[in-house]
């Protein structure tokens, strides 16, 4: 009787994520990846974060998460950060609850290019954003790879950014809508950040471009090399940041979203810029963050 002996089973081969870039330049979608899964597996994590890592922004589609496995995600990368302006949900602190509708509080605006919450010592390292809630058409996001904004600066530029640091306030953005007290309560609480123009980015190692609309002024401009006379001062420096930060408006650096029900955004807020267009009213969005304590820029 002939003996027949099998191999010993093997594991199934984990399935590489399925990302499809939308741009040159930045973005990726990937399919076939259930995001509570993510939340739950370290390898499916790994594999997450190195793309992440390489697109800067990763899009995903129909991923009914609860927004228990909303936070479970997002904590992989670190802990959650509240926001001062924009609620948390009460069951969840960390998931900013961002929702726009007729009753939104004018100084709720996102409809410019910028950095999360650069104004902190300590900005996001990134972000998961969900759509709970959107309009039939509008309301699409658009993120900018501001790495690559660095690297095509002219050379001249970058010698004469390469040293310069910058001022970011929350008083200036959403404080400006506020009542004076509420206003001055606000900074005594997030006194204005210090952050250089040009941060290296602490895993790739890539140089960013690190001015957005918090940031309202460059703090070591004036110095011989630069200011002839006290009147250089205010158009040399002004100028500069205003070019500067004009950078992320430049299509080839960016990438659009167009937001569904149960569609996820998940960006590295080190490396990019992004954009929320507003052009839906009187239509309803409803969107959710869970943002993650970042480091020190340097």
């Amino acid at each position: 009787m002939t003996t027949v002996e099998f191999a010993p089973s093997r594991p199934a081969a984990v399935t590489p994520m399925d990302a499809r870039p939308l741009t040159c330049s930045i973005g990726a979608e990937l399919h076939g990846v259930d995001l509570s899964e993510v939340s739950r597996d370290a390898a499916l994590f790994a594999e997450l974060k190195s793309l992440l890592l390489e697109h800067k922004v990763l899009f995903f589609r129909d991923q009914d998460m609860s927004r228990a496995e909303h936070v479970a995600l997002a904590e992989r990368f670190g802990p959650l950060e509240d926001h001062p302006v924009v609620g948390s949900d009460p069951e969840h602190p960390g998931l900013v609850r961002i929702y726009k509708d007729l009753d939104s509080p004018p100084e709720h605006y996102e409809n410019a290019f910028h950095c999360d919450a650069t104004w902190r010592e300590n900005p996001p390292m990134g972000s998961v954003l969900r759509c709970v809630e959107g309009p039939a058409v509008g309301g699409d996001t658009i993120w900018v790879n501001m790495a690559l904004a660095y690297e095509r600066l002219p050379d001249r530029v970058k010698e004469q950014i390469a040293d310069l640091r910058a001022r970011h306030s929350i008083e200036a953005t959403f404080g400006a809508g506020m009542p004076i007290e509420k206003r001055l309560e606000l900074k005594e609480r997030f006194p204005d950040a210090e952050h250089p123009v040009v941060r290296t980015h602490p895993e790739t190692g890539e140089k960013v471009l690190f001015v957005n609309v918090f940031t309202t002024h460059l703090t070591n401009f004036h110095t011989p090399e630069n200011v002839r006379c006290g009147i250089d001062y205010a158009p040399g420096a002004g100028d500069l940041l205003r070019y500067l930060v004009s950078q992320a408006s430049i299509p080839e650096y960016q990438v659009r979203w167009r937001w569904t029900p149960n569609s996820v955004a998940i960006w590295d807020n080190r490396s990019t810029q992004h954009y929320a267009v507003q052009d839906y009213w009187p239509a309803v969005r409803k969107m959710e963050r869970a943002g993650i304590t970042g480091d020190r820029p340097f």
